[in-house]
């Protein structure tokens, strides 16, 4: 049986669906079977991200209305054979869609993934609880700013109506020299406030946006490292935790805090 994993966060643009594609493609990196599913209908982006939208045919609503089958509708990755899309609609009326109908997808697939990652959409309305239904893991990502923990926290409440068995934190755009200076607010704090595991810190990053608005996911640098982290701890539960800071840190850190500054 797979574990099924649903990403999710209080507030919308902290980056929760490029969490999910980047975790669906280290995953499969590391040899597992996995499945993204977009739930976000409507406002669906997973297929963009994944540089699939050229490759949608069927899509999660065409399943649920009798359409096409569950098999028809995923979408391999070309690059890594193991890993699946099942893209959402742009059109639909998400109101046709309840929990029971993503659960009976899900059960379907079940046995041939070891991973279903649900990319659920922001805030604690009708889609959060459509998305949140079938999971029995959660993720929920946050940004070191007030606005996201606090809508967060209101996410992990609602969390204890539903089957979730654990629930973990990542932290996205983190900035190791806004934390050297004090000028962010810290791991520990976020952590505290949130009062959940800590399962991932992702540093903030432009590369990673611009090459999420061009479909590509990046295998190199600071942010691969911290992924693959990130993979490896929801997998095996270990608590390795990428340090924003390393490169900010001694004498030639120094200069580079500050030509940051000066650029920013």
């Amino acid at each position: 049986m797979a574990r099924k994993i649903v990403v999710t966060s209080g507030k919308g643009g902290v980056g929760k669906t490029t969490i999910c594609a980047n975790l669906g493609v280290y995953l499969s990196r590391l040899g597992f079977r996995v499945a993204l599913l977009d739930v976000d209908i409507g406002l669906n982006n997973l297929d963009v991200i994944m540089g699939m939208e050229r490759q949608v045919v069927f899509d999660i609503t065409d399943v649920v209305s009798g359409k096409c089958r569950v098999r028809q509708a995923l979408i391999q990755d070309q690059n890594y054979p193991s890993l699946y899309l099942l893209p959402s609609s742009h059109t639909y009326s998400s109101s046709k869609i309840s929990g029971e109908h993503i659960k009976n997808i899900i059960d379907i697939i079940d046995h041939s993934f070891d991973y279903i990652l649900i990319d659920c959409p922001a805030g604690v309305e009708a889609g959060f609880h459509r998305a949140v239904f079938p999971a029995n893991e959660a993720l929920i990502v946050v940004t070191p700013h007030l606005s996201s923990i606090r809508d967060a926290d209101k996410v992990v409440g609602l969390l204890s109506q539903y089957n979730i068995e654990s629930k973990g934190l990542v932290i996205n755009r983190m900035r190791g020299d806004l934390l050297l200076s004090g000028e962010m607010m810290n791991i520990e704090s976020i952590v505290k406030a949130m009062n959940i595991p800590l399962l991932g810190v992702v540093p903030e990053d432009d590369v990673v946006t611009k090459m999420s608005c061009d479909g590509r996911i990046m295998l190199d640098g600071e942010s691969a490292r911290a992924f693959t982290l990130l993979a490896e701890n929801i997998h095996s539960g270990c608590k390795k935790i990428y340090d924003c800071t390393y490169k900010y840190r001694g004498f030639v850190g120094y200069f580079k805090r500050n030509l940051k500054k000066i650029v920013d």
